[in-house]
């Protein structure tokens, strides 16, 4: 599903690139690992292991500057669709980097399957550590933009407790979410007017926006998701 992902993305922004201006920092060539605690001063490793000293995972340079504000080539950031909010306020994605972003399409009116999404998605945010949550968005994108309204969506949060300044409810137009939808590799189409047929795909993204984990299905086992979450979380 990653290269589903990569090849989606990668197609959109080949789109956009001629009418949009990206600045990039230059790409590191090869991996430099470091201690995140710095438990050695700023030495640093050229392969993947351990810190001798406190024994945490050491982690890539690169990871480091996706905190710094590094968005790759891969990074749902590069995208330049606006959307609006529970709360009626515009965004770009881009405005979310810097969280490890959990994100699911639904729709409002869905009377089975989103509202299991919706279950496991809060399920995910329990399992977050208190002092890990601020450091964690949790997104829900509405596949039906018509219906769902900020009205609309600011009802559904309320209705299944995603009240919280870490849950981010979006609409955007018939184009974008199309488009998003693609990059994400859901799949949906209307069967009814007020019903959709949808995959049922919960995306984790790093801080730089780039795609970690995908978790398919309704009420399945999260142990996987939770653990790349946690493991992604500074």
């Amino acid at each position: 599903m990653k290269n589903t992902f990569k090849i989606s993305l990668l197609l959109i922004l080949i789109g956009t690139l001629t009418s949009c201006d990206f600045t990039k920092k230059d790409k590191i060539a090869t991996a430099i690992y470091e201690c995140p605690m710095h438990c050695e001063g700023e030495k640093t490793y050229d392969k993947p292991g351990t810190c001798a000293v406190c024994k945490m995972e050491l982690t890539t340079m690169a990871e480091k500057e996706k905190l710094n504000g590094e968005i790759s080539d891969l990074s749902i950031y590069n995208l330049p669709s606006v959307w609006t909010t529970q709360n009626n306020e515009e965004i770009e994605l881009k405005e979310l980097h810097g969280d490890v972003v959990v994100m699911v399409m639904i729709y409002t009116s869905c009377q089975s399957a989103c509202p299991r999404l919706a279950a496991d998605m809060r399920n995910i945010e329990k399992q977050i550590p208190a002092d890990k949550k601020d450091n964690v968005t949790l997104v829900l994108v509405s596949i039906d933009p018509e219906t769902d309204t900020p009205e609309r969506l600011t009802a559904f949060a309320k209705e299944n407790k995603m009240e919280s300044d870490k849950w981010v409810l979006l609409r955007g137009s018939e184009a974008n979410t199309r488009e998003f939808a693609a990059v994400l590799a859901v799949n949906y189409k209307k069967i009814s007017p007020l019903d959709f047929s949808h995959s049922n795909i919960i995306s984790v993204f790093d801080q730089g926006g780039e795609l970690a984990h995908q978790q398919e299905g309704l009420g399945v086992n999260n142990k996987e998701t939770i653990a790349k979450l946690l493991e992604l979380v500074q």
